[in-house]
């Protein structure tokens, strides 16, 4: 029992000492426990801020105008079939197919002031930016970030996602997106002492033109031109070109043709022409060309990739061929574009339901048969994940999806509509009229004037 007595006393003392001294460990930790501010804990919206009653929606009718015919209406036409009968809310859509971009523009234009205007149009961009100027275009940003009826964009890649902002004002959704491409015979090259895609446009320029000495060594006269690259002057691939060497058309938001970059890009590209390392195909289809060893570069979209791979294989051509950027001299580049989902404005019920329309388009599962049919970029990453076996039998697709980091957006200005068709005018005339390379920058000069009277 003493012992016990003074094991007590003892340990009592010891209290005393640390309490004498400041708080023991265990009671400071106690003590900071419970004077500690408690951390809020994160509020969970569970409502949607777009304050339209969902019952409002059951049996909604919307109408949305297309640009497609063909493959791609019938294909749209099944997916609004499939969203009539299958979405919870019973929204009803109806399509309108236009024909071609340039007819969409003109008769949306006109059915604005009207009652009869679409809900949802799928147009350019540049469409969307240039009725978004007159007022008439929703702000998608609130339907972007609500919480019931939002969309994930981290799932999308930037250059597809950035397209459609007008300063804070999200104009449209990416709908389809694609791009050229330079088209580069491999076998070819590799036998022409090559063992890459061109990395530079020095590297361009001595593989074009080697090409082009190799046909010189066989007894036709008819093909001593051919062998480099085929002129393309679609304005797509001129911005590509400009973009390539570091150029472009834009400074401070404004068009800026006549800049050094761009001079250094045309110089070079009609400098090809001079020496017979570029050839225009006036009476000859590229495709077939590039599938006959007539060419060891064309340009094209990635749309037309299974039709080169067929004019290989009716050619019993087994060459291997890869798709390429346009090669720069601090980084390859090229300019990725496509149509859009815009909602016009009306009514808060029917703005909501155009937009759960086009969200459902998005998803991946109906992206993945969009590709599929088109033969375009996925819109989203994840979808990569179903095309895996589309990858397989699409090699040359498959390479332009890893591409996708060097792909830049285009001009968003509403009057892009009218400038880039005039940018591949003037990229034709140079070659129309055999324009001497050290006269580029006088073309430069004129599209730099044009493009400031078109985006008056």
């Amino acid at each position: 029992m003493k012992k016990i007595i003074n094991l007590l006393f003892i340990t009592a003392i010891i209290l005393s000492a640390c309490t004498a001294g400041g708080t023991s460990t265990a009671e400071s930790s106690v003590t900071q426990s419970a004077t500690k501010t408690p951390k809020p804990e994160a509020t969970v919206e569970t409502g949607s801020r777009l304050e339209v009653d969902e019952e409002a929606l059951k049996g909604l009718e919307i109408t949305v105008w297309t640009p497609w015919y063909g493959i791609e209406s019938s294909l749209f036409d099944s997916f609004v079939e499939e969203f009539n009968s299958n979405n919870e809310w019973s929204i009803r859509v109806t399509a309108q197919h236009q024909g071609t971009f340039a007819n969409l523009y003109e008769t949306v234009t006109a059915s604005l002031p009207t009652a009869n205007k679409p809900d949802l149009v799928i147009a350019l961009p540049e469409h969307a930016l240039g009725w978004n100027n007159d007022g008439v275009v929703t702000d998608l940003t609130p339907y972007v970030d609500d919480p019931i009826y939002g969309i994930d964009s981290s799932d999308i890649p930037p250059v597809f996602w950035d397209q459609d902002i007008s300063g804070d004002v999200r104009v449209a959704l990416p709908a389809q997106r694609t791009a050229r491409f330079l088209l580069w015979n491999k076998t070819w090259a590799g036998e022409l002492g090559f063992d890459s895609s061109p990395a530079a446009p020095e590297d361009f320029r001595q593989q074009a033109c080697r090409a082009q000495q190799s046909m010189l060594k066989d007894e036709s006269a008819q093909n001593d031109f051919m062998g480099g690259w085929i002129v393309d002057t679609e304005p797509t691939t001129a911005y590509s070109w400009l973009l390539a060497f570091g150029g472009g058309v834009l400074e401070s938001g404004n068009y800026r043709f006549l800049a050094p970059n761009n001079i250094d890009a045309l110089t070079f590209l009609r400098e090809l022409s001079e020496s017979q390392c570029a050839w225009q195909a006036v009476e000859t289809d590229p495709i077939t060309a590039f599938a006959t060893r007539e060419a060891l570069f064309i340009t094209a979209s990635m749309d037309i990739l299974p039709t080169v791979a067929r004019a290989f294989a009716s050619a019993n051509n087994t060459d291997e061929w890869n798709v390429t950027a346009f090669p720069g001299g601090n980084k390859d580049a090229f300019a990725v574009y496509g149509s859009s989902y815009i909602v016009l404005k009306s009514t808060d019920e029917k703005q909501l339901a155009a937009w759960l329309f086009a969200r459902w388009l998005m998803e991946k599962e109906q992206d993945k048969r969009w590709v599929e049919t088109t033969h375009l970029f996925p819109l989203r990453t994840s979808t990569l994940d179903l095309l895996a076996d589309y990858k397989k039998t699409h090699p040359q697709w498959a390479e332009a999806i890893t591409l996708l980091p060097q792909g830049e957006i285009q001009p968003q200005l509403a009057s892009w509509r009218r400038v880039k068709i005039m940018l591949g005018d003037g990229f034709a005339h140079m070659y129309r009229v055999n324009l001497p390379s050290g006269q580029v920058a006088l073309v430069l000069a004129q599209m730099q004037s044009t493009a400031n009277d078109l985006s008056k």
